[in-house]
């Protein structure tokens, strides 16, 4: 019985695209941490349940997108799946039904949804409430019907909207009560990491989303100039981490994120030479998504530096 449990427990994690995780906890952690750097209170039982909600979500969300892509006809076309792209095939493959599929992510979203009401409840003032709905609804009609966000120009953009200021923005209001428009700008730099994961991972998944009638970056603009605006938009990220600490928006040790620049570095060099083939693209999505885990924490990292720094400070002062 352990034994059955364990492997179904498997199942459903490969099929939740867990291993992506990191893109709900990057965001979460960022948001809480710059919070208590604001204002010296970290309220672990909001974070944790912050935390648990925000991946409930994104679990329905990957379940939804495997569960619509497989009834758009996307997914079936895609004869070459990779680790980062083509869905979780468990549809394709037979071992999960289409049917219980959707159960799961319908579970997954009111489960997620029923955390965010009960934060909603605790914080006050439906802000909570309001960043849970966009977010729902962002990541349930990615790509269900009618409005199939990701099926658009408009999907990289969501992505990033979803995983970046979102997120980072509720949770720091869970934690104050308070929603500077800093913290929107702070969040720019993992929104825009988001957005170019999926952007990369696009790719290999070029002529199946063709055929099936997405218009994603990399079908609209052709490969060689989806990848001009890969590499556009992550010295971009780079540029807005210095712009925001020369405008005293983010600490100065969050200069720190400068460190993951020889993994920037590899990923445009990777992506230049094989944006036309898919296995040799590989490293490319791999450092991608190690960026946005990379810079994510290092940012993380930078804001609780400066707050030592200041706290040893005060400590010595007094």
């Amino acid at each position: 019985m352990a034994r059955y449990l364990a492997a179904q427990l498997k199942i459903w994690l490969k099929a939740i695209r867990s291993l992506f995780f990191t893109a709900t906890i990057i965001p979460v952690a960022l948001g809480s941490i710059a919070a208590w750097h604001d204002t010296d209170n970290f309220i672990w039982g909001r974070f944790w349940l912050t935390m648990l909600g925000a991946l409930l979500i994104h679990g329905g969300t990957n379940l939804a997108n495997d569960y619509f892509d497989h009834v758009s006809g996307c997914d079936g076309l895609n004869t070459n799946p990779t680790p980062f792209s083509g869905g979780s095939r468990m549809i394709q493959k037979g071992i999960i039904s289409p049917k219980n599929i959707l159960y799961a992510s319908l579970s997954l979203f009111i489960a997620g949804s029923s955390i965010g009401l009960y934060l909603n409840y605790v914080c006050g003032k439906n802000v909570v409430l309001i960043l849970g709905l966009v977010g729902v609804f962002l990541g349930f009609f990615y790509c269900a019907r009618p409005f199939r966000i990701g099926y658009g120009s408009f999907g990289e953009l969501a992505a990033g909207v979803g995983f970046g200021p979102l997120m980072v923005s509720g949770s720091y209001y869970v934690q104050t009560q308070n929603l500077p428009f800093s913290i929107f700008l702070i969040s720019m730099p993992v929104g825009i990491l988001i957005a170019l994961v999926l952007l990369i991972n696009e790719f290999p998944d070029h002529l199946s989303d063709k055929a099936s009638g997405k218009r994603t970056q990399v079908v609209v603009l052709g490969k060689e100039k989806a990848m001009i605006l890969y590499h556009s938009l992550l010295v971009s990220v780079y540029l807005a981490i210095v712009f925001l600490v020369a405008f005293g928006l983010l600490p100065v040790m969050c200069l720190i994120t400068l460190l993951s620049a020889p993994l920037a570095i590899k990923a445009i060099i990777v992506s230049r030479k094989n944006f036309d083939k898919i296995y040799e693209l590989l490293p490319a999505n791999a450092s991608t998504v190690g960026l946005h885990f990379l810079i994510g924490v290092l940012l993380c990292v930078g804001f609780a530096l400066d707050k030592v720094i200041i706290l040893s400070r005060y400590y010595k002062g007094g």
